[in-house]
């Protein structure tokens, strides 16, 4: 996609032309003018995802659930891309009726039963699937951290 932002200041009218591919903005021409509206979005998502990493971490530790900021980000990412309303509607899971839901990619079955207290019931809630596949990753495998593929 390429588009033309113009901006106009009192001593003279710059324009500058930026190409937008896969969210990231290269400058092609000109200067001065601030970030494209995609570059302020994606700062606003990481805040929020930062957030709610952070609240679960906070949880986890109160109730002993082993795991790291890098291990859930990175597990987030791999899993949702950092879609809190991320569902699979074509792997094994979902052809047998219980498809993965949330940033963390977790079905009901494993939700309700790693569901940690204090947090919501609500699968696609932030908090509740990371702290509820963290709890499972722990039983699973000793902690998110040590999870680098699908779990």
């Amino acid at each position: 996609m390429l588009r033309i932002i113009r901006k106009t200041t009192r001593t003279a009218s710059k324009i500058r032309l930026s190409a937008t591919l896969a969210g990231l903005t290269v400058l092609l021409c000109g200067a001065g003018i601030a970030a494209p509206t995609e570059q302020a979005n994606a700062a606003s998502t990481n805040t929020t995802l930062n957030t709610w990493i952070n609240q679960a971490l906070q949880i986890m530790h109160t109730k002993g659930i082993p795991g790291s900021y890098n291990g859930i980000y990175r597990n987030i990412i791999r899993e949702s891309s950092g879609n809190p309303h991320a569902i699979n509607l074509w792997d094994s899971n979902a052809k047998a009726g219980i498809p993965s839901k949330g940033l963390m990619q977790v079905i009901d079955p494993t939700f309700q039963t790693y569901h940690v207290e204090g947090t919501s019931w609500d699968i696609y809630d932030p908090i509740a699937n990371i702290a509820a596949a963290c709890n499972y990753a722990a039983h699973r495998y000793g902690s998110i951290d040590n999870v680098w593929s699908a779990y």
